[in-house]
């Protein structure tokens, strides 16, 4: 999987989320479950990330551009049967 999610964390460093090359689930069910609860987020081409990594800790986003969705109450999968929305269908 080529993209990434990006998302401003409320110290405000920047942080990203690579996808595993084999994760099953779709980059927009991964966000909502690992992006903390209430933070917008952006899933970005993984192309779109500086290769300089000298000054990663300065990096910084416009948050208006932070629009593909905000993280999710709960750290799990809507299909885990745990999950409080999961009807078990």
């Amino acid at each position: 999987m080529t993209k990434c999610i990006i998302y401003k964390r409320k110290n405000g460093m920047i942080s990203i989320l690579h996808i595993a090359p084999n994760e099953t689930h779709t980059v927009e069910e991964i966000a909502v479950k690992d992006v903390p609860f209430g933070l917008p987020y952006k899933i970005i081409d993984f192309s779109e990330i500086p290769t300089d990594r000298t000054f990663r800790d300065a990096w910084d986003i416009d948050e208006n551009l932070l629009t593909d969705g905000v993280g999710g109450e709960h750290s799990m999968f809507l299909d885990d049967p745990q999950h409080p929305d999961n009807k078990g269908e």
